[in-house]
């Protein structure tokens, strides 16, 4: 790999006259952090997105350090300090309300290095090992996005530029550092980040990053599905869902996230009301994470894959099944596929299929069938879905004012809000995504030791003589 002096980009040293970022602005834990390897003779930075935002005008997230101390050396100057990782070993030093990451600066690495520090790519390109430690030079080029690879240092409180970064974050554009093919090769999952980055951040895409994703978007079809899951809360649940979803779309990457759900938006009508449909659900999202409300993938799975279920649902209505049958198949057959690309845990899969199971109830309104409906604990999930279905004409004006109404008089509220699940409740019972679902099935109360199996206390023994 070409290093930037190669390319005669050279360091660049901002002083702090001349750019934004204080201390003030920085994790307490992380200035801690910088100062004690400053101390012991280290290099030490924030990088990534710390430094970005605050230049952006934005409150970061969290503070990463990079230093040019090992991840042992890093140990031993912290006991707070745990080692993870495999592809990339890091440090992360735990404090009661805070962990701060501490990387070692990257190396280009090589085949001659032994196999735990080696470079390792496989045969498409891409990264599957990463333990080559090197200079901050190194580092920068090694980093995705130049306006990630910007440095502050603690030592003059300068940011060291080696890739052009400022002038990225000037011009607000979402550059990727090297050839962008080799890049995205490296890591396909760079190019839904570039997606997310670019819709969170509200940059343009540099046009040569821009140009290669659409021509290597299917190498996401090999990613791991449970990173992609990962990627997938990053994209859809920290409030910039739409204009993600209309980013990943643009470049020609939603449908290798979610084939089954591109091929349905793809056959919409004129009147465009799929899209519609879509956009609709995330905006929702999108709110409530803006008003500080819980979110949580089962209700944005069941939204993109509601289109396909009730596709393939009518597909087996026309070989003969009933309608709850198909319905229940057709959830299966669209989940189980689409959990081979992005991994959807059970404890989320399993209620987003009960609240397909739900939709068909909302046309039967009479007889005791109302208060079940009413009880059922994904309730508040399901009539959300159906509102929402209003979008694709498929939900009765009649049936949605019945069932509001009804809520009104007594029975539980669809406003979005629902009780907070009660301690050790599993995760997925509580909220939905631009929804509320019902309270967790009541425990059991635990029999008395001194009862019988009827419940009834058993008899004290006589005493004895």
């Amino acid at each position: 790999m070409t290093s930037p002096v190669d390319l005669g980009i050279g360091p660049r040293v901002i002083p702090r006259a001349e750019h934004s970022i204080s201390r003030a602005d920085i994790s307490r834990n992380a200035v801690k952090v910088l100062y004690r390897l400053k101390d012991a003779g280290f290099q030490a930075c924030i990088v990534g997105g710390g430094v970005r935002d605050l230049l952006l005008g934005r409150i970061p997230k969290d503070f990463d350090v990079a230093t040019d101390a090992s991840p042992e050396q890093v140990r031993e100057l912290f006991g707070n300090c745990q080692l993870i990782g495999r592809r990339f070993r890091l440090a992360h030093v735990r404090f009661r309300d805070e962990i701060i990451e501490v990387a070692t600066f990257r190396g280009v690495g090589g085949e001659d290095l032994e196999s735990e520090d080696r470079h390792v790519l496989d045969e498409s390109g891409r990264i599957i090992k990463d333990n080559a430690y090197g200079s901050i030079e190194e580092d920068a080029w090694r980093r995705d996005f130049t306006i990630n690879a910007l440095y502050y240092n603690i030592a003059d409180f300068s940011i060291m530029d080696y890739v052009d970064g400022m002038a990225d974050i000037a011009a607000r554009r979402l550059r990727l550092i090297g050839d962008p093919e080799t890049r995205f090769r490296e890591d396909p999952v760079r190019m839904v980040r570039a997606a997310r980055l670019a819709a969170k951040l509200d940059l343009e895409i540099d046009a040569a990053t821009a140009a290669a994703i659409p021509k290597l978007a299917p190498l996401l079809d090999a990613v791991p599905s449970a990173r992609l899951f990962d990627e997938f809360l990053k994209v859809f649940e920290t409030g910039h869902a739409l204009e993600s979803f209309r980013r990943l779309q643009a470049h020609g990457l939603f449908e290798h996230l979610f084939p089954a759900t591109g091929a349905w938006l793809a056959a919409d009508d004129a009147a465009g009301r799929r899209r519609a449909f879509i956009e609709q659900a995330l905006a929702n999202t999108d709110s409530r994470v803006a008003a500080g409300m819980p979110v949580t993938p089962m209700f944005l799975f069941g939204v993109f894959l509601w289109g396909p279920v009730t596709e393939r649902a009518r597909e087996l209505a026309a070989e003969g099944l009933a309608e709850m049958p198909a319905l229940v198949q057709a959830g299966f057959e669209v989940t189980t596929a689409q959990v081979r690309r992005v991994a959807l845990p059970k404890r989320f899969s399993i209620p987003m299929r009960e609240m397909f199971h739900l939709q068909p109830r909302f046309g039967r309104r009479q007889g005791r069938r109302v208060q079940v409906t009413l009880q059922h604990r994904r309730f508040r999930a399901a009539f959300d879905l159906y509102l929402l279905r209003d979008v694709l004409g498929e939900a009765d004006p009649a049936a949605i004012r019945f069932w509001t109404d009804i809520q009104n008089v007594g029975g539980p509220a669809a406003s979005g809000h629902e009780p907070a699940a009660p301690e050790g409740a599993a995760e997925g019972d509580a909220e939905a995504s631009g929804n509320g679902e019902g309270p967790p099935p009541r425990r059991r109360r635990r029999r008395s030791r001194s009862r019988g199996r009827s419940g009834r206390r058993a008899p004290e023994p006589a005493p004895a003589t």
